[in-house]
């Protein structure tokens, strides 16, 4: 999927990937664990996940726990990949210092094309296997 093919904003990929962390981390996802994770008010929390809600990406009852669905887990890991191997080229190969790195491939993740990223990919393999 390419990003921003149904126009969800950089911020609520944001939210959904959070989203995804979290259920990863705790096996379950509460709004104020991603309020955490992201630093943000539990009412901006709970703006993002109704709109998230409405695109179908998650399932929120009024109380409870959050649900994502198919298509929000699909979206997930597609941005959570983005930003994984681009992540790894800016400390691996350029030696950016990881929290620097981890904002600027925030940044980078919404916009990076399909073909890059296949490329990107390509060549953090090949940089693996020369590091062997």
């Amino acid at each position: 999927m390419e990003p921003q093919q149904d126009n969800l904003l950089k911020s609520g990929e944001d939210y959904l990937e959070a989203v995804l962390f979290v259920e990863q981390r705790y096996g379950k996802i509460r709004s104020v664990d991603v309020a955490n994770l992201l630093g943000v008010s539990r009412p901006s929390v709970n703006r993002a996940l109704r709109i998230l809600q409405d695109k179908g990406y998650i399932t929120k009852p009024d109380y409870g726990t959050v649900t994502i669905t198919p298509l929000g887990r699909e979206r997930a890991e597609s941005v959570a990949r983005r930003h994984g191997a681009l992540t790894r080229l800016l400390v691996d190969v350029l030696g950016v210092r990881a929290d620097i790195a981890q904002r600027d491939a925030c940044k980078i993740e919404h916009d990076i094309s399909a073909e890059t990223l296949e490329r990107l990919e390509a060549f953090l393999q090949r940089y693996d296997r020369k590091e062997d």
